[in-house]
């Protein structure tokens, strides 16, 4: 009788084993299908070992000594005699082009555009040319940046004043045919020239109307102003690189509204017509 309680107990107890087991089982078995195991995250000493490491790969270089570049003579002397793959290479030869190769292992861009810069077809830099380029308009950059910046506004003046209320091609046109006159030999060479030539003759009797009405040159109208600065910008830097807006033909020198039908306006070609202004080139 105790034989078969005892035989009877093990077995429920087995089942409960296998119970437990299944119930503590099945859990992982379902977290394992659905989730991502990744690494562990690096501890903070390991992570400062890393990146120490890392610096000092990016910045560290040895020295340049004499059993440096021995070691490095004798390695790429081994590198050249290995034939274990049987085949045939030629032989660069140790020349300067090796060595420097070694020495410029870290690169700078700096550097290499200095070296690609062509200079032989300009003369040799001297005292004398030193002298020489000053005398001749040397000027410092921030005098160049004043006359930059007042090349600017006065482009932006007369972008105001001839044409705020033109669409951006007839904007750019008028600022075309002041830039083309900069760059001809009929006008002024500046952008302020060009604007304000003969303003000093007395009321309306300047080229531009805005420059010798007796009134602020400054835009009043905010939005309107803040367009022509930023239509100024773009065309000045092209006419800083030798380039116009190209909205009228380089000959284009001359313009008026429609609401005026000048004398002058017969001994010109006719080239455009864009918004309230008509434009003339020379013959």
């Amino acid at each position: 009788m105790f034989a078969g309680i005892g035989r009877a107990w093990v077995h429920a107890a087995a089942c409960a084993a296998a119970v437990v087991l299944f119930a503590a089982a099945a859990p992982v078995a379902a977290a394992d299908a659905d989730s991502v195991v990744v690494p562990a995250s690096f501890t903070p000493a390991v992570a400062m070992k890393r990146q120490a490491h890392f610096l000092n790969g990016q910045t560290a270089q040895p020295k340049l000594t004499n059993d440096l570049l021995a070691a490095y003579l004798q390695r790429q002397q081994a590198l050249e005699q290995f034939n274990g793959f049987n085949v045939e290479v030629q032989s660069a030869g140790l020349t300067e082009d090796v060595l420097l190769g070694y020495i410029a292992k870290r690169r700078n861009d700096a550097l290499e555009a200095i070296e690609k810069v062509d200079v032989t077809e300009g003369p040799a830099l001297t005292s004398a040319a030193l002298v020489a380029y000053a005398e001749s308009g040397y000027q410092p950059t921030s005098k160049k940046v004043k006359l930059a910046d007042d090349e600017k506004l006065c482009l932006a003046q007369a972008i105001y004043h001839e044409a705020r209320g033109e669409s951006r091609e007839g904007q750019l046109a008028v600022a075309n045919v002041i830039i083309n006159r900069a760059m001809s030999k009929k006008f002024p060479s500046t952008i302020c020239g060009v604007v304000f030539q003969n303003a000093d003759k007395g009321r309306y009797k300047c080229q531009f109307t805005f420059a010798c009405d007796g009134r602020s040159d400054i835009g009043r109208e905010r939005a309107a102003w803040n367009r022509s600065m930023d239509m100024a910008e773009d065309a000045f830097y092209e006419f800083q690189r030798g380039e116009r807006p190209g909205v009228v033909p380089n000959s284009t020198l001359y313009y008026h509204t429609t609401a005026v039908a000048p004398r002058w306006s017969h001994t010109f070609n006719r080239v455009a017509a864009i918004g309230s202004h008509i434009f003339y080139a020379t013959n």
